[in-house]
């Protein structure tokens, strides 16, 4: 089964999370998918210090945590220091390796040995053939399970590409490689102090990553991008996600 994964960038309210979390229960019953639900309870590496983060890890945890309770969806959540590994795996199903820290290897340690699902996302100063090291270090480590994720590569100044011959090599290091299609469009530090994008693209991301044969999908999603505390120009509409996702199934 193709694996999906969507949810807003950052925990912004409950509010938010219900919103998000009822539309992902809904495809699922009419698609037969298991969409997880994604979000952040900390975005540590904001372009500025003035950027919004989220609630912390405390009070974000718990907000997951009511999500599971109400919807009964899988959760995954981003980390950034070893320590809070072990919270959060208590709490989600798939801890995620942000792509500026997958060569941490205390980080991915801490990860591989809660038990529970790791998705390490690809650096963007690394090719699909480099992931196999941050994947032998948490299968060396314990870990049940790892995906890989491709979220392209830095292309000069304030610009990604993707080289989707990465989705393949990754395919040839773990059994799943997930296509994160909102963050590949993203334009790093390219709207005077915040991360800009190109959320137009992001249905041609998933379309051509599944032609290279990925098999997991990743999206953040949220019902007013325009108005979205974190990485909203590359986010997609909510509205948009069911379509797209019932594309990348048939």
């Amino acid at each position: 089964m193709i694996k999906f994964i969507a949810g807003p960038c950052v925990i912004e309210s409950a509010e938010l999370l219900d919103t998000v979390a009822e539309r992902l229960t809904a495809i699922n019953r009419r698609l037969g998918t298991r969409i997880i639900f994604k979000a952040s309870f900390d975005k540590a590496n904001r372009t500025s210090l003035g950027s919004f983060r989220g609630p912390g890890i405390d009070k974000g945890l718990q907000m997951l945590a009511d999500v599971r309770a109400k919807w009964g969806l899988e959760l995954l959540t981003d980390i950034h220091e070893a320590w809070q590994a072990e919270p959060a795996g208590q709490v989600v199903d798939v801890l995620q390796i942000p792509a500026f820290l997958c060569r941490q290897t205390d980080l991915l340690v801490a990860a591989a040995k809660t038990g529970k699902t790791v998705n390490i996302k690809k650096a963007q100063f690394l090719s699909g053939a480099d992931m196999r090291y941050p994947y032998e270090k948490a299968l060396e480590s314990g870990a049940s399970e790892i995906w890989l994720t491709e979220r392209g590569n830095s292309f000069g100044y304030n610009n990604l590409v993707v080289d989707f011959r990465n989705i393949p090599d990754m395919l040839a290091i773990a059994p799943t490689v997930v296509m994160d299609c909102t963050h590949s469009v993203q334009r790093p530090g390219a709207a005077n102090g915040t991360t800009g994008g190109n959320r137009e693209f992001v249905p041609a991301m998933a379309r051509a990553a599944k032609a290279f044969g990925a098999n997991g999908f990743f999206f953040e999603v949220h019902p007013d991008p325009d108005r979205a505390k974190s990485d909203g120009p590359n986010m997609l509409r909510l509205d948009d996600l069911e379509a797209l996702v019932a594309e990348l199934i048939r």
